[in-house]
Protein backbone atom coordinates (compact mmCIF):
# COMPACT_ATOMS: atom_id res chain seq x y z
CA UNK A 1 0.00 0.00 0.00
CA UNK A 2 3.06 2.60 0.70
CA UNK A 3 4.31 1.60 -2.97
CA UNK A 4 1.58 3.00 -4.69
CA UNK A 5 0.79 5.85 -2.46
CA UNK A 6 4.38 6.66 -3.22
CA UNK A 7 3.37 6.51 -7.16
CA UNK A 8 -0.02 8.09 -6.85
CA UNK A 9 1.53 11.05 -4.50
CA UNK A 10 2.74 12.88 -7.53
CA UNK A 11 -0.12 13.12 -8.94
CA UNK A 12 -2.47 14.69 -6.21
CA UNK A 13 -2.78 18.49 -6.57
CA UNK A 14 -0.29 18.72 -10.25
CA UNK A 15 -2.66 21.09 -12.25
CA UNK A 16 -3.21 23.02 -8.68
CA UNK A 17 0.19 23.54 -8.37
CA UNK A 18 0.83 24.45 -11.87
CA UNK A 19 -1.76 27.40 -11.26
CA UNK A 20 0.09 28.59 -8.07
CA UNK A 21 3.63 28.37 -10.29
CA UNK A 22 1.63 30.71 -13.19
CA UNK A 23 0.50 33.47 -10.38
CA UNK A 24 4.29 32.91 -9.12
CA UNK A 25 5.73 34.07 -12.05
CA UNK A 26 3.00 36.83 -13.00
CA UNK A 27 3.89 38.02 -9.64
CA UNK A 28 7.81 38.23 -10.36
CA UNK A 29 7.53 40.69 -13.02
CA UNK A 30 4.10 42.37 -12.12
CA UNK A 31 5.85 44.91 -9.77
CA UNK A 32 8.17 45.97 -12.41
CA UNK A 33 5.96 45.95 -15.76
CA UNK A 34 3.27 48.11 -12.93
CA UNK A 35 5.96 50.42 -13.16
CA UNK A 36 6.86 50.57 -16.25
CA UNK A 37 3.24 50.83 -17.70
CA UNK A 38 2.21 53.84 -15.14
CA UNK A 39 5.16 55.57 -16.86
CA UNK A 40 2.63 57.96 -18.99
CA UNK A 41 1.80 59.39 -15.50
CA UNK A 42 5.40 59.68 -14.22
CA UNK A 43 6.21 61.54 -17.36
CA UNK A 44 3.01 64.11 -16.07
CA UNK A 45 4.79 64.17 -12.99
CA UNK A 46 8.39 64.49 -13.48
CA UNK A 47 9.19 65.73 -16.79
CA UNK A 48 12.58 66.89 -16.31
CA UNK A 49 13.73 63.14 -14.59
CA UNK A 50 13.48 60.66 -17.61
CA UNK A 51 11.80 58.60 -15.55
CA UNK A 52 11.73 55.57 -17.40
CA UNK A 53 15.73 55.40 -18.09
CA UNK A 54 16.42 56.47 -14.56
CA UNK A 55 13.90 53.87 -12.72
CA UNK A 56 15.56 50.74 -15.33
CA UNK A 57 19.46 51.54 -14.03
CA UNK A 58 18.28 51.73 -10.59
CA UNK A 59 16.23 48.44 -10.63
CA UNK A 60 19.79 46.37 -11.90
CA UNK A 61 22.34 47.64 -9.61
CA UNK A 62 20.09 46.01 -6.59
CA UNK A 63 19.39 43.43 -8.39
CA UNK A 64 22.50 41.67 -9.86
CA UNK A 65 24.18 42.98 -5.93
CA UNK A 66 21.66 40.60 -4.62
CA UNK A 67 21.89 37.90 -6.91
CA UNK A 68 25.70 37.52 -7.11
CA UNK A 69 25.44 36.71 -3.51
CA UNK A 70 22.69 34.13 -4.03
CA UNK A 71 24.66 32.19 -6.73
CA UNK A 72 27.94 32.30 -4.63
CA UNK A 73 26.03 30.75 -2.00
CA UNK A 74 23.36 28.61 -3.73
CA UNK A 75 23.72 25.57 -1.64
CA UNK A 76 23.61 27.36 2.28
CA UNK A 77 20.46 29.65 1.06
CA UNK A 78 17.06 28.85 2.91
CA UNK A 79 14.91 29.25 -0.13
CA UNK A 80 11.55 29.31 1.25
CA UNK A 81 12.93 32.05 3.12
CA UNK A 82 14.61 33.90 0.14
CA UNK A 83 11.16 33.66 -1.51
CA UNK A 84 9.18 35.20 1.00
CA UNK A 85 11.13 37.99 1.80
CA UNK A 86 11.36 38.82 -2.47
CA UNK A 87 7.35 38.59 -2.97
CA UNK A 88 7.09 40.78 0.48
CA UNK A 89 9.18 43.27 -0.52
CA UNK A 90 7.27 42.98 -4.18
CA UNK A 91 3.72 43.43 -2.29
CA UNK A 92 5.42 46.52 0.65
CA UNK A 93 6.37 48.32 -2.45
CA UNK A 94 3.66 48.76 -4.96
CA UNK A 95 1.38 49.40 -1.68
CA UNK A 96 4.31 51.51 -0.93
CA UNK A 97 3.78 53.55 -4.53
CA UNK A 98 0.15 54.29 -3.59
CA UNK A 99 1.07 55.86 0.10
CA UNK A 100 3.87 57.91 -1.40
CA UNK A 101 1.35 59.04 -4.02
CA UNK A 102 -1.85 59.81 -1.58
CA UNK A 103 0.31 61.32 1.15
CA UNK A 104 1.90 64.14 -1.80
CA UNK A 105 -1.47 64.42 -3.65
CA UNK A 106 -0.17 63.55 -6.68
CA UNK A 107 1.69 67.22 -6.80
CA UNK A 108 5.28 65.53 -8.13
CA UNK A 109 9.03 67.04 -6.69
CA UNK A 110 11.90 65.73 -6.06
CA UNK A 111 11.19 63.93 -2.76
CA UNK A 112 8.32 62.04 -4.52
CA UNK A 113 10.72 61.19 -7.06
CA UNK A 114 13.32 59.56 -4.73
CA UNK A 115 10.51 57.97 -2.92
CA UNK A 116 9.79 55.93 -6.21
CA UNK A 117 13.55 55.56 -6.22
CA UNK A 118 14.26 53.71 -2.85
CA UNK A 119 11.28 51.38 -4.07
CA UNK A 120 12.61 50.45 -7.31
CA UNK A 121 15.15 49.79 -5.67
CA UNK A 122 13.66 46.97 -2.94
CA UNK A 123 11.84 46.02 -6.43
CA UNK A 124 15.24 44.71 -7.46
CA UNK A 125 16.10 43.45 -4.48
CA UNK A 126 12.89 41.40 -4.35
CA UNK A 127 13.46 40.33 -8.33
CA UNK A 128 16.87 38.73 -6.99
CA UNK A 129 14.89 37.12 -4.12
CA UNK A 130 12.61 35.82 -6.14
CA UNK A 131 13.61 34.79 -9.67
CA UNK A 132 16.67 32.17 -9.01
CA UNK A 133 14.85 31.07 -6.04
CA UNK A 134 11.68 29.84 -7.90
CA UNK A 135 13.63 28.53 -10.81
CA UNK A 136 15.70 26.69 -8.41
CA UNK A 137 13.38 25.28 -6.43
CA UNK A 138 11.28 24.03 -8.96
CA UNK A 139 13.87 22.39 -10.78
CA UNK A 140 13.64 19.75 -8.32
CA UNK A 141 9.77 19.40 -9.35
CA UNK A 142 8.31 18.55 -12.58
CA UNK A 143 9.13 20.26 -15.94
CA UNK A 144 5.29 21.30 -15.87
CA UNK A 145 6.37 23.67 -12.62
CA UNK A 146 9.10 25.43 -14.80
CA UNK A 147 6.82 25.70 -17.76
CA UNK A 148 3.83 27.07 -15.40
CA UNK A 149 6.40 29.85 -14.10
CA UNK A 150 7.85 30.52 -17.24
CA UNK A 151 4.35 31.21 -18.68
CA UNK A 152 3.33 33.28 -16.00
CA UNK A 153 6.67 35.45 -16.35
CA UNK A 154 5.31 36.09 -20.18
CA UNK A 155 2.17 36.91 -19.08
CA UNK A 156 3.31 39.74 -16.80
CA UNK A 157 3.37 42.40 -19.56
CA UNK A 158 0.73 41.60 -21.65
CA UNK A 159 -1.31 41.65 -18.50
CA UNK A 160 0.15 44.57 -16.94
CA UNK A 161 -0.47 46.69 -20.45
CA UNK A 162 -4.13 45.16 -20.88
CA UNK A 163 -4.77 46.57 -17.50
CA UNK A 164 -3.25 49.76 -17.75
CA UNK A 165 -5.15 50.51 -20.98
CA UNK A 166 -8.52 49.50 -19.15
CA UNK A 167 -7.73 51.34 -16.54
CA UNK A 168 -6.73 54.71 -18.48
CA UNK A 169 -9.71 54.27 -20.29
CA UNK A 170 -12.17 53.89 -17.41
CA UNK A 171 -11.52 57.51 -16.24
CA UNK A 172 -10.29 59.49 -19.33
CA UNK A 173 -13.20 61.33 -18.80
CA UNK A 174 -12.79 62.52 -15.29
CA UNK A 175 -11.19 65.16 -13.43
CA UNK A 176 -7.69 64.31 -12.74
CA UNK A 177 -8.29 60.71 -14.67
CA UNK A 178 -4.44 59.86 -15.48
CA UNK A 179 -3.96 59.77 -11.41
CA UNK A 180 -6.71 57.65 -10.74
CA UNK A 181 -6.43 55.23 -13.24
CA UNK A 182 -3.15 54.93 -12.22
CA UNK A 183 -3.84 54.55 -8.69
CA UNK A 184 -6.45 51.36 -9.56
CA UNK A 185 -3.88 49.91 -11.55
CA UNK A 186 -1.07 49.94 -8.81
CA UNK A 187 -3.89 48.60 -6.01
CA UNK A 188 -5.05 45.92 -8.76
CA UNK A 189 -0.64 45.10 -8.74
CA UNK A 190 -0.79 45.01 -4.39
CA UNK A 191 -3.21 42.63 -4.87
CA UNK A 192 -1.60 39.99 -7.28
CA UNK A 193 1.62 40.48 -5.08
CA UNK A 194 -0.16 39.61 -2.06
CA UNK A 195 -1.96 36.45 -3.67
CA UNK A 196 1.65 35.36 -4.23
CA UNK A 197 2.81 35.99 -0.80
CA UNK A 198 -0.30 34.14 0.22
CA UNK A 199 0.26 31.31 -2.25
CA UNK A 200 3.95 30.04 -1.76
CA UNK A 201 3.35 31.05 2.07
CA UNK A 202 0.44 29.18 2.92
CA UNK A 203 -1.47 26.68 -0.08
CA UNK A 204 1.34 25.49 -2.06
CA UNK A 205 3.29 23.48 0.40
CA UNK A 206 0.52 22.04 1.57
CA UNK A 207 0.09 20.32 -1.75
CA UNK A 208 0.62 16.09 -2.00
CA UNK A 209 2.64 16.53 -4.60
CA UNK A 210 4.97 19.37 -3.41
CA UNK A 211 5.70 17.30 -0.15
CA UNK A 212 6.69 14.63 -1.98
CA UNK A 213 9.18 16.69 -4.55
CA UNK A 214 10.61 18.70 -1.33
CA UNK A 215 11.33 15.74 0.69
CA UNK A 216 12.91 13.59 -2.31
CA UNK A 217 15.25 16.80 -2.70
CA UNK A 218 16.12 16.43 0.56
CA UNK A 219 16.98 12.67 0.44
CA UNK A 220 18.91 13.43 -2.92
CA UNK A 221 21.01 15.72 -0.66
CA UNK A 222 19.34 19.21 -1.23
CA UNK A 223 20.66 21.55 1.42
CA UNK A 224 18.30 24.38 1.21
CA UNK A 225 14.58 22.70 1.58
CA UNK A 226 14.99 22.05 5.47
CA UNK A 227 12.05 25.16 6.00
CA UNK A 228 10.42 23.79 2.71
CA UNK A 229 9.99 20.41 5.05
CA UNK A 230 8.77 22.27 8.17
CA UNK A 231 6.52 23.76 6.16
CA UNK A 232 5.22 20.35 4.81
CA UNK A 233 4.76 18.80 7.95
CA UNK A 234 7.69 16.80 7.04
CA UNK A 235 10.87 15.56 9.48
CA UNK A 236 14.08 15.89 7.89
CA UNK A 237 16.33 12.67 8.11
CA UNK A 238 19.25 12.09 10.93
CA UNK A 239 22.59 13.62 9.70
CA UNK A 240 24.32 10.19 9.58
CA UNK A 241 21.66 9.41 6.79
CA UNK A 242 22.32 12.28 5.10
CA UNK A 243 26.20 11.55 4.89
CA UNK A 244 25.32 8.43 3.31
CA UNK A 245 22.91 9.58 0.89
CA UNK A 246 25.56 12.48 0.18
CA UNK A 247 28.25 9.51 -0.70
CA UNK A 248 26.11 7.75 -2.78
CA UNK A 249 25.01 11.34 -4.99
CA UNK A 250 26.34 11.69 -8.35
CA UNK A 251 29.10 14.60 -8.93
CA UNK A 252 27.49 18.48 -9.35
CA UNK A 253 28.70 20.35 -11.46
CA UNK A 254 30.15 23.37 -9.66
CA UNK A 255 28.23 27.12 -11.14
CA UNK A 256 31.86 27.40 -12.95
CA UNK A 257 31.96 24.58 -14.38
CA UNK A 258 28.15 24.89 -15.37
CA UNK A 259 29.27 28.52 -17.56
CA UNK A 260 31.90 27.49 -19.09
CA UNK A 261 29.92 24.52 -20.82
CA UNK A 262 27.18 27.02 -21.61
CA UNK A 263 29.18 30.28 -21.65
CA UNK A 264 27.43 30.66 -25.49
CA UNK A 265 23.92 30.27 -24.08
CA UNK A 266 24.75 32.79 -21.16
CA UNK A 267 26.19 35.48 -23.65
CA UNK A 268 22.79 34.75 -25.87
CA UNK A 269 20.73 35.60 -23.16
CA UNK A 270 23.21 38.81 -22.24
CA UNK A 271 23.74 40.20 -25.45
CA UNK A 272 19.09 39.65 -25.95
CA UNK A 273 18.57 42.09 -23.44
CA UNK A 274 21.10 44.60 -23.69
CA UNK A 275 19.65 45.30 -27.28
CA UNK A 276 15.93 45.35 -25.63
CA UNK A 277 16.96 47.35 -23.16
CA UNK A 278 18.70 49.86 -24.76
CA UNK A 279 15.98 50.63 -26.37
CA UNK A 280 12.59 49.94 -24.86
CA UNK A 281 11.04 51.68 -22.53
CA UNK A 282 13.36 54.50 -22.57
CA UNK A 283 13.50 54.94 -26.19
CA UNK A 284 9.27 54.13 -26.18
CA UNK A 285 8.64 57.11 -24.05
CA UNK A 286 11.16 59.93 -24.89
CA UNK A 287 11.99 58.80 -28.25
CA UNK A 288 9.09 58.11 -30.38
CA UNK A 289 7.93 62.12 -30.90
CA UNK A 290 4.21 63.22 -30.94
CA UNK A 291 1.43 61.39 -32.62
CA UNK A 292 -1.94 61.15 -33.26
CA UNK A 293 -2.29 58.69 -30.46
CA UNK A 294 -1.56 61.62 -28.58
CA UNK A 295 -1.11 59.61 -24.56
CA UNK A 296 -1.48 56.62 -25.85
CA UNK A 297 0.91 56.42 -28.26
CA UNK A 298 3.55 55.10 -26.01
CA UNK A 299 1.36 52.76 -23.79
CA UNK A 300 0.30 51.43 -27.19
CA UNK A 301 3.90 50.27 -28.34
CA UNK A 302 4.00 49.00 -24.67
CA UNK A 303 0.98 46.98 -25.04
CA UNK A 304 1.77 45.50 -28.59
CA UNK A 305 5.77 45.00 -27.65
CA UNK A 306 4.59 42.74 -24.25
CA UNK A 307 1.89 40.95 -26.28
CA UNK A 308 4.39 39.79 -29.13
CA UNK A 309 6.64 38.75 -26.75
CA UNK A 310 4.55 36.36 -25.04
CA UNK A 311 3.08 34.53 -27.79
CA UNK A 312 6.77 34.43 -29.40
CA UNK A 313 7.59 32.50 -26.18
CA UNK A 314 4.89 29.45 -27.11
CA UNK A 315 6.61 29.56 -30.75
CA UNK A 316 9.13 26.87 -29.74
CA UNK A 317 6.63 24.52 -28.64
CA UNK A 318 6.57 23.64 -31.99
CA UNK A 319 9.49 21.53 -32.39
CA UNK A 320 10.84 22.53 -36.06
CA UNK A 321 10.41 26.04 -34.96
CA UNK A 322 13.19 26.22 -32.39
CA UNK A 323 16.17 26.78 -33.27
CA UNK A 324 18.75 24.61 -32.55
CA UNK A 325 21.93 25.50 -33.62
CA UNK A 326 24.05 27.17 -31.15
CA UNK A 327 25.61 29.08 -33.79
CA UNK A 328 22.32 30.20 -35.75
CA UNK A 329 21.08 31.00 -32.69
CA UNK A 330 23.97 33.44 -31.73
CA UNK A 331 24.18 34.99 -35.18
CA UNK A 332 20.33 35.51 -35.00
CA UNK A 333 20.72 37.42 -31.46
CA UNK A 334 23.31 39.53 -33.24
CA UNK A 335 21.51 40.38 -36.22
CA UNK A 336 19.07 42.15 -33.60
CA UNK A 337 21.96 44.91 -33.17
CA UNK A 338 20.20 46.17 -36.65
CA UNK A 339 17.29 47.16 -34.49
CA UNK A 340 19.66 50.63 -33.31
CA UNK A 341 19.61 51.76 -37.12
CA UNK A 342 16.41 51.13 -37.76
CA UNK A 343 14.28 52.45 -34.77
CA UNK A 344 16.37 55.86 -35.22
CA UNK A 345 15.25 56.22 -38.50
CA UNK A 346 11.68 55.54 -38.21
CA UNK A 347 11.15 57.74 -35.18
CA UNK A 348 12.85 60.28 -37.44
CA UNK A 349 11.34 59.74 -40.79
CA UNK A 350 8.54 57.37 -40.39
CA UNK A 351 5.07 57.18 -38.96
CA UNK A 352 3.58 55.64 -35.80
CA UNK A 353 2.65 53.00 -37.84
CA UNK A 354 5.96 52.01 -38.83
CA UNK A 355 6.87 52.60 -35.07
CA UNK A 356 4.24 50.58 -33.77
CA UNK A 357 5.39 47.68 -36.18
CA UNK A 358 9.06 47.72 -35.54
CA UNK A 359 8.38 47.72 -31.96
CA UNK A 360 6.13 44.25 -32.47
CA UNK A 361 9.05 42.76 -34.51
CA UNK A 362 11.24 43.92 -30.88
CA UNK A 363 9.08 42.18 -28.76
CA UNK A 364 8.29 38.69 -31.13
CA UNK A 365 12.18 38.26 -31.67
CA UNK A 366 12.62 39.02 -27.57
CA UNK A 367 10.59 36.39 -26.65
CA UNK A 368 11.29 33.94 -29.20
CA UNK A 369 15.09 34.12 -28.61
CA UNK A 370 14.77 34.07 -24.65
CA UNK A 371 13.09 30.54 -24.71
CA UNK A 372 15.18 29.26 -27.20
CA UNK A 373 18.38 28.70 -25.04
CA UNK A 374 19.11 25.29 -22.91
CA UNK A 375 16.52 23.30 -20.73
CA UNK A 376 19.59 22.69 -18.06
CA UNK A 377 17.58 24.56 -14.94
CA UNK A 378 20.87 23.93 -13.14
CA UNK A 379 21.74 27.28 -14.90
CA UNK A 380 18.75 28.98 -12.94
CA UNK A 381 21.45 31.35 -10.95
CA UNK A 382 23.36 31.62 -13.73
CA UNK A 383 21.26 32.76 -16.37
CA UNK A 384 18.90 35.21 -14.20
CA UNK A 385 22.27 36.65 -13.29
CA UNK A 386 23.26 37.27 -17.42
CA UNK A 387 19.59 38.41 -18.14
CA UNK A 388 19.54 41.17 -15.32
CA UNK A 389 23.43 41.98 -16.84
CA UNK A 390 21.86 42.92 -19.86
CA UNK A 391 18.92 44.24 -18.42
CA UNK A 392 21.43 46.68 -17.04
CA UNK A 393 23.85 47.38 -19.58
CA UNK A 394 20.87 48.01 -22.27
CA UNK A 395 19.14 50.27 -19.40
CA UNK A 396 22.50 52.31 -19.69
CA UNK A 397 22.99 52.44 -23.01
CA UNK A 398 19.74 53.74 -23.31
CA UNK A 399 20.52 56.93 -22.13
CA UNK A 400 23.01 57.80 -25.95
CA UNK A 401 19.57 58.10 -27.60
CA UNK A 402 19.25 61.95 -26.02
CA UNK A 403 22.53 62.30 -27.63
CA UNK A 404 20.68 64.57 -30.24
CA UNK A 405 17.03 64.37 -29.38
CA UNK A 406 16.37 67.91 -30.02
CA UNK A 407 17.20 67.32 -34.14
CA UNK A 408 14.58 64.69 -34.02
Amino acid sequence: MQGVAMVDAPLQGQYKAMAVCWVLGLGTLFAWNSLVTIEDYYYVLFPEYHPSRVLTCLYQPFALAILAIFSYNEAEVDTRRRILVGYNLFFLGTFMLIIVDLATSGTGGIGYFISICAIVGAFGVASAHVEGGVVGELSFMCPEFIQSFFAGLGAAGALTSALRLVTKAAFKNYDNGLRKGAMLFLGISTFIELLCVLSYAIYFPRLPIVKYYRSKAASEGSKTVSADLAAAGIQKKSSDTEVQNDANLPHRLSNKQLLVQNIDYALDLFLIYVLTLSIFPGFIFENTGEHQLGSWYPLVLVAVYNVLDLISRYIPVVHFLKIESRKGLMILILSRFLFVPAFYFTAKYGDQAGMIMLTSVLGLTNGYLSVCGPEQNALGNILVLCLLSGIFVGGCLNWLWLIGKDTY
